[in-house]
């Protein structure tokens, strides 16, 4: 397994694997599919940001990505950082999460990075359970942050010091 940041040739998978998510889970609270534009334009808005987009890679196959923003919005916040975290469900439990959560870390510890927050539905006991495993832990639930599938869903902030 290769941990390598993104590169347009992975568009295509990187898409296909994150349209299922966002449509038929609640794993991601917006319902907008992505296309290869939308999803370049977040990888080079994230680069120029001097953040990250960061795959894994089994010969040609994604298992998963990995990237992060700054928190909220203002300089005041510019050392905390969120991430998000999509894998196969073919590559739960065989290394590549905590693969790519090392090396987004290794990357927001460098470009200055204090603390790291996951943004995690409260439906996603597998989410919380991996954040956990990887020295997260929860500051707050938010109940009825987001909406989806025409019900409220808990937000679950984990964060973790780099």
């Amino acid at each position: 397994m290769i941990i390598r940041p993104a590169e347009d040739a992975d568009l295509p998978a990187i898409v296909t694997l994150w349209n299922p998510v966002i449509r038929d889970t609640t794993i991601i609270f917006h319902s907008e599919e992505r296309d290869e534009a939308t999803a370049s334009g977040i990888i080079a808005a994230r680069r120029a940001a001097g953040h990250e987009f960061f795959v894994a890679m089994e010969g040609d196959t994604l298992l998963g990505f990995a990237t992060y923003a700054q928190f909220r919005a203002g300089n005041g916040y510019a050392h905390a950082l969120e991430h998000s975290i999509i894998l196969d469900r073919a590559a739960w439990g065989r290394g590549a999460g905590r693969a790519l959560m090392r090396s987004l870390e290794d990357h927001a510890r460098a470009a200055g990075g204090h603390t790291l927050f996951a943004g995690v539905s409260g439906e996603n006991a597998a989410g919380i359970a991996f954040h956990e495993k990887v020295g997260f832990r929860t500051v707050a639930v938010i109940p009825e942050a987001g909406r989806k599938f025409g019900r409220w869903l808990d937000l679950v902030l984990m964060m973790k010091f780099l």
